[in-house]
C-alpha cells in the first residue's frame, strides 16, 4: 500500500489547520464516487477541513454554495452509485483568468490551499495551470481589495493532486484510469448479449463501434472479436480482403458468428477513416452476411461501477489526501496513478506531455512509438492480441505436445485461460492435449487433442470446460507417468488453486522416482479464494468479488426502508481472506473478520458498540463481512446471536450465507483478459524452457525453474519456481505467509470511521513518465 503518513508523524494530527477541496470535472465516470467518499473520509480522518465543490471547475468559479463543507454522513451510500454525486461540469469560465480569479478568491476566502481533481487530462492540465498562476492570482485580488495581505500569506501556495477519472484509458502513466474497468463492464454485457442471439438464431456478424481505443483492444480480447480497429495501429494495405478471409475460415469451422470491434478516429495507412458502416457495407456486399453494426454510446458510462473500480477510487482517494499532506512549496502537481497493483505518484505536467506526444506520433506515422508511449499495459494488449489474431499457424510442427488440465474448483476465467493457450500453442507449432478432470483424469487417460476451433467461444463461459477435480497426483504417480510416456507429453500447463500448486509440488518431488515427470511446468493460478504463493491476484478472484459487491449493494439497499439493520454475510476463500476484505473495501462495510487478523470478543463488542453510535446518526444501517474460515468458535451463527442480543433495541440483524454463488456466473472483463494474457504468456515460456530442455534428442527438465508458478506481481508478470515459493506458504491453512492486501485493511477500517493508527513505514515517492518515452526519429534528411 502507498505511503500513509511522513514518518514519526500522527497522521490524525497531520491535517490539522489544512482544507482540501474535491472536485470531479469533464466526463463523468464509474468509481468517481468512491474516490470522493475516500478523499472525504480520509482528510476528515487527518483533521483537516473538507470542501466539496459541485459542478466541477463551474463550481470553483461560482462560489458560494457550490463549495461546501463536507460531513463523514454526506458522502455515504455513494460506493454503489454510476456518475459523480457531486456534479460534473465543462467550464469555459475557468480557461480565463478573469475565471481563475474568481476560483482563488473564492478557495482563499475558505483557507483551501489543497484541491484535488478528480477527472481526464484537460481538467489535470487546467489544475496545473491555476496552481502556476497561483502567486501572481493572489498579488492581483490583493491590490483590487478582493483578498487581505493576511489572508494571501496564509494561502502563499496551492497544491494540486490528481485522480484520473476516465472511461477512456488514455493518459499515459497510468495502467487503469477510475472508470474504465465499470465502461468494460458494460460493454461486454452487451456483446454478450450479441453473442446469446447468435447462438439461437440465424449466424450473423457484428459490427460494434466503441468510444475509445482501449476499451475497444481490450474488449476485442474479452471477446475473442475477430478484428479490431484502432487508431494507433492501422491494418495494412489490402485489409479488406484479409478480413473477409478471416471471416469465411471462421464460418467454414462452425462459428455462428462473427464479432467486427471498431474503436472512434479508427483509420487506414493512408489517415482515411473506418467507419462502422463501412465495414457493415463490406461485409455484406463481398460476403452476403447478414450484418448488424450496434453502437453503444452513453451505455459505456452508465450503471454501477465494478468492484475494481470502487477500490482502485478508495486507494487512490486514501494516497491522493497523503500526497497533499505531504506536499510543499516545491513539489510539483502530481496525478496518484496504478502501476501493475502498485500505487505511484507521477508528476502531472510529464504523464500530460507523454499524452500529447501520443498524438504527435499518430499524426507522423509513427504508429509504433504511439502503442510504446501508451504504456506497458495497452503495448501487451496489442501483442497478445496480434498473436491470437493475426498470427496463422505454421505448417510446419514443432513435434511437441503440451497438456492443458483444470485442477480444483472451478471458477471463471479458466476457460478463457485454456483457450490462449491452446491458441497460443497451436500458433508455436504445438500439438495441444486437453486432460478433463484434473489429474485424476491424467492418470485415467481422459486426455484428447484440442483444436483452435474448439476454443473458439470459450472467452465468456464460466466454470470448466475441461472439467476439474481436487484430486491430487500422489497417489496416481505410477499411471500420470505411464500416460506422460504413452502420449509423449513434454509440458504441462496446470490451471487452478491451491490444489493445483500443492498436485505441481508432488509431480515434482515425484521426478526423482518417475523420469517421465522431468518435463517443464507452469501453474497459473484459478481460484475465487486468490490464496496461491506467487501472485498478487489469481483468475476468477475478480469475478467473485464482483458477485459478493453486487449482493451486497442489493442487501444493504432493502434496509433503506427499514433503518436500523445490521446485515452479517459469509463469504468464500478457506483461510483466505482476500474475498472478504476487498469487498469490505468496495462495499463500504463495517467490518470484515478474517482469519489472517485475530479477533476476540473485545473486538467483537467494540464493533457492536461502534454500529451502535452509527444508528444516532442518519446512517441507519450496517454491513459485516465474515470469512467462513475466520474462526472455528465465532462462527456466522454466533456472530449473528451476539449481534442481535447486544444490539436488542437499537438495531436488528439478518445473516446471509452467499456460498457457491461465488464461483459462478460468466467472468468480468478483468479475468478474461488477465486470464487471455496469463495463457498466453504460460505457453511463450514453456516454448522457451523446452528449448533449454531438449538434450541428446529428448526433453529432460529437472531444475527448480523448470516448475514455475506465473503471477501478477506488483508491477508485472513474473514466473517464479514452485522450490522457492514453498517455503513462502503456510500449507496447513492453504495461504501464502505474506500478503499484499492486509495492508489495505486499515484504508477499510478508516473508511468506517474507525479510530485507529496507521502503518507509516511505507513510502509511495514521486516517480518520472518521461523516461519511458521512445527515442525522437530524426526525420530532416528524409
Amino acid at each position: 500500500m502507498a505511503n500513509i503518513s511522513t514518518a514519526g508523524v500522527d497522521p490524525t494530527k497531520m491535517g490539522v489547520g489544512r482544507a482540501i477541496a474535491v472536485l470531479t470535472s469533464g466526463g463523468d465516470a464509474q468509481g468517481m464516487n468512491a474516490a470522493v467518499r475516500a478523499t472525504v473520509r480520509v482528510g476528515l480522518y487527518t483533521g483537516a477541513k473538507v470542501f466539496f465543490v459541485h459542478e466541477g471547475y463551474q463550481g470553483l468559479v461560482d462560489g458560494g454554495d457550490h463549495i461546501r463543507p463536507a460531513t463523514w454522513e454526506s458522502v455515504s451510500m455513494m460506493l454503489q452509485l454510476g456518475g459523480t454525486v457531486i456534479g460534473s461540469a465543462r467550464c469555459k469560465d475557468f480557461q480565463t483568468r478573469e475565471g481563475r480569479l474568481k476560483a482563488a478568491s473564492n478557495l482563499v476566502k475558505l483557507g483551501v490551499t489543497n484541491l484535488c481533481v478528480i477527472g481526464g487530462d484537460g481538467s489535470l492540465t487546467g489544475a496545473n495551470i491555476f496552481r502556476t498562476e497561483w502567486s501572481d492570482l493572489l498579488k492581483d485580488l490583493i491590490s483590487k481589495g478582493k483578498i487581505t495581505k493576511e489572508e494571501a500569506k496564509t494561502s502563499s501556495h496551492l497544491n494540486i493532486v490528481g485522480m484520473v477519472g476516465s472511461i477512456d484509458n488514455d493518459f499515459c502513466g497510468t495502467d487503469m484510469t477510475i472508470g474504465t474497468d465499470s465502461a468494460l463492464h458494460r460493454i461486454i454485457e452487451v456483446v454478450d448479449s450479441i453473442t446469446t442471439t447468435a447462438q439461437r438464431s440465424q449466424i450473423f456478424c457484428s459490427v460494434i463501434l466503441l468510444w475509445h481505443f482501449y476499451l475497444a483492444l481490450v474488449t476485442a480480447l474479452a471477446c475473442g472479436a475477430d478484428w479490431v480497429f484502432i487508431p494507433e495501429m492501422p491494418p495494412d494495405d489490402g485489409w479488406e480482403d484479409h478480413l473477409c478471409r478471416r471471416l469465411t475460415e471462421t464460418r467454414k469451422a462452425g462459428s455462428r458468428l462473427n464479432v467486427i470491434i471498431v474503436a472512434e478516429g479508427a483509420i487506414n495507412k493512408a489517415g482515411k477513416p473506418i467507419t462502422c458502416d463501412q465495414l457493415k457495407d463490406l461485409v455484406t456486399k463481398r460476403l452476403g452476411y447478414d450484418t448488424r453494426a450496434t453502437i453503444l454510446g452513453h451505455v459505456q458510462r452508465g450503471g454501477t461501477p465494478s468492484a475494481f473500480d470502487r477500490v482502485l477510487g478508495s486507494r487512490m482517494g486514501v494516497e491522493a489526501v497523503m500526497a497533499l499532506l505531504e506536499a510543499t512549496p516545491e513539489t510539483p502537481a502530481c496525478v496518484v496513478s496504478l502501476s501493475g497493483n502498485q500505487a505511484v505518484r507521477l508528476p502531472l505536467m510529464e504523464c500530460v506531455q507523454v499524452t500529447k506526444d501520443v498524438t504527435v506520433a499518430m499524426n507522423e506515422g509513427r504508429f509504433d512509438d504511439a502503442v510504446k508511449l501508451r504504456g506497458r499495459s495497452f503495448e501487451n494488449n496489442w501483442n497478445t492480441y496480434k498473436l491470437l489474431a493475426h498470427v496463422r499457424p505454421p505448417e510446419t510442427k514443432s513435434n511437441i505436445n503440451v497438456a492443458i488440465l483444470n485442477v480444483g474448483a472451478p471458477c471463471a476465467g479458466m476457460n478463457a485461460a485454456v483457450r490462449a493457450a491452446v491458441r497460443i500453442g497451436i500458433i508455436q507449432g504445438h500439438n495441444m492435449l486437453a486432460v478433463h478432470d484434473g489429474f485424476e483424469g491424467l492418470a485415467l487417460e481422459k486426455i484428447e487433442p484440442i483444436t483452435w476451433n474448439i476454443v473458439g467461444e470459450w472467452t465468456g463461459k464460466g466454470g470448466s470446460e475441461l472439467g476439474t477435480k481436487r484430486v491430487l497426483p500422489g497417489k496416481y504417480m505410477e499411471e500420470i507417468s505411464l500416460n506422460i510416456a504413452k502420449y509423449n507429453i513434454h509440458a504441462l500447463v496446470i490451471i487452478g488453486g491451491f490444489e493445483a500448486f500443492s498436485g505441481a509440488l508432488e509431480m515434482v518431488q515425484g521426478r526423482g522416482k518417475y523420469e517421465e515427470l522431468c518435463i517443464p511446468m507452469v501453474i497459473i493460478p484459478a481460484t475465487v479464494s486468490n490464496n496461491l504463493p506467487g501472485s498478487d491476484f489469481s483468475i476468477g478472484a475478480d469475478t467473485a468479488l464482483n458477485t459478493i459487491t453486487s449482493t451486497c449493494d442489493r442487501i444493504k439497499q432493502s434496509a433503506a426502508g427499514t433503518k436500523r439493520r445490521v446485515f452479517i454475510i459469509e463469504t468464500m476463500g478457506g483461510y483466505c481472506g482476500y474475498l472478504a476484505t476487498m469487498a469490505g473495501l468496495s462495499a463500504g462495510a463495517d467490518a470484515a473478520y478474517i482469519y489472517e487478523e485475530k479477533f476476540g470478543i473485545r473486538d467483537l463488542e467494540r464493533n457492536v458498540e461502534h454500529l451502535t453510535e452509527k444508528m444516532k446518526t442518519t446512517v441507519k444501517r450496517g454491513l459485516i463481512l465474515r470469512n467462513e474460515n475466520c474462526s472455528s468458535n465465532y462462527t456466522t451463527d454466533f456472530i449473528f446471536n451476539l449481534y442481535s442480543e447486544e444490539g436488542k433495541g437499537v438495531f436488528d440483524c439478518r445473516k446471509n450465507v452467499l456460498g457457491h454463488m461465488q464461483q459462478g456466473g460468466t467472468p468480468t472483463p478483468f479475468d478474461r483478459n488477465f486470464a487471455t494474457k496469463m495463457g498466453a504468456k504460460a505457453v511463450l515460456w514453456l516454448t522457451e524452457k523446452l528449448k533449454e530442455c531438449y538434450r541428446h534428442g529428448r526433453i529432460f527438465a529437472n531444475t527448480p525453474d523448470s516448475a514455475c508458478v506465473l503471477g501478477m506481481r506488483k508491477r508485472g508478470l513474473v514466473l517464479q519456481p514452485l522450490a522457492e515459493l514453498k517455503e513462502e506458504t503456510d500449507f496447513e491453512h492453504r495461504i501464502p505467509k505474506n500478503q499484499w492486501w492486509l495492508k489495505l485493511r486499515p484504508i477499510m477500517k478508516i473508511l468506517a470511521k474507525y479510530k485507529i493508527s496507521l502503518d507509516t513505514s511505507e513510502h509511495t515517492l514521486m516517480e518520472h513518465v518521461i523516461s519511458k518515452k521512445p527515442p525522437v526519429h530524426m526525420t530532416l534528411t528524409k
